[in-house]
């Protein structure tokens, strides 16, 4: 079995909404006539069934293409799996189509092009029809890539990840080690360390984060 990353379970997220039964109104009855109102009634039911069974068809043929995809890329096959993501990227229904771009960017990466992987995060964070909290995430993934890149404009993310500092945001804490790397690499220990030491005293940060911070510290010299 293939290693699992981090945002490796990300991916493993199942498509709810296959499971939703929504009511749509494809015909309305009108007309005088008793035999009017019984025509689209049956047109109608008719009608919803069809679309019913094309819509959840097409997101039952999207899941098995990304599992497939995904099974090419647990098996090394790089550039069949990238592809395979493209084409359910572009012609994919639902949230497969977000999870394959986070995959393609994940590949990118992984071939050591770390400065396309970080384009498309960039991509799919500045994305409005991405749901928010998909775009957040691709600003963490993205930094993370992108921060290891020599010329990176570590102002522009750190800009980018301003917003997700916030107290109510879920990637806070991923937001603030991010900064606090970017402030190491720019050469201000100070502001690193008190960052690092910030994660270190907060109860709340989560176990992997906070021991990275108290590594750090031990690093920087407390």
């Amino acid at each position: 079995m293939a290693e699992r990353t981090e945002d490796d379970i990300l991916f493993e997220e199942i498509d709810d909404e296959l499971r939703q039964d929504r009511a749509h109104q494809l015909w309305q009855a009108y007309g005088r006539y008793l035999i009017s109102v019984v025509l689209a009634i049956v047109l109608g039911v008719g009608g919803y069934q069809g679309w019913r069974h094309y819509d959840i068809s097409s997101r039952q043929a999207s899941g098995e293409s990304f599992q497939a995809a995904m099974n090419l890329a647990s098996g090394k096959k790089t550039e069949d799996a990238y592809k395979a993501f493209s084409d359910i990227a572009t012609g994919g229904t639902g949230g497969y189509k977000v999870l394959a771009r986070f995959n393609q960017a994940r590949l990118l990466a992984q071939k050591g092009d770390a400065g396309g992987a970080a384009q498309t995060y960039r991509d799919i964070s500045g994305d409005g029809g991405v749901d928010s909290l998909y775009r957040d995430m691709a600003v963490i993934l993205g930094a993370l890539v992108e921060i290891n890149i020599a010329d990176a404009d570590l102002a522009a993310m750190q800009k980018r990840l301003a917003p997700l500092d916030a107290d109510a945001s879920p990637w806070r804490f991923s937001a603030r080690e991010i900064s606090a790397m970017i402030a190491h690499k720019n050469g201000d220990k100070a502001k690193a360390k008190t960052l690092f030491k910030a994660l270190s005293d907060d109860a709340k940060t989560p176990q992997g984060i906070r021991a990275r911070a108290q590594e750090m510290l031990s690093i920087l010299g407390q």
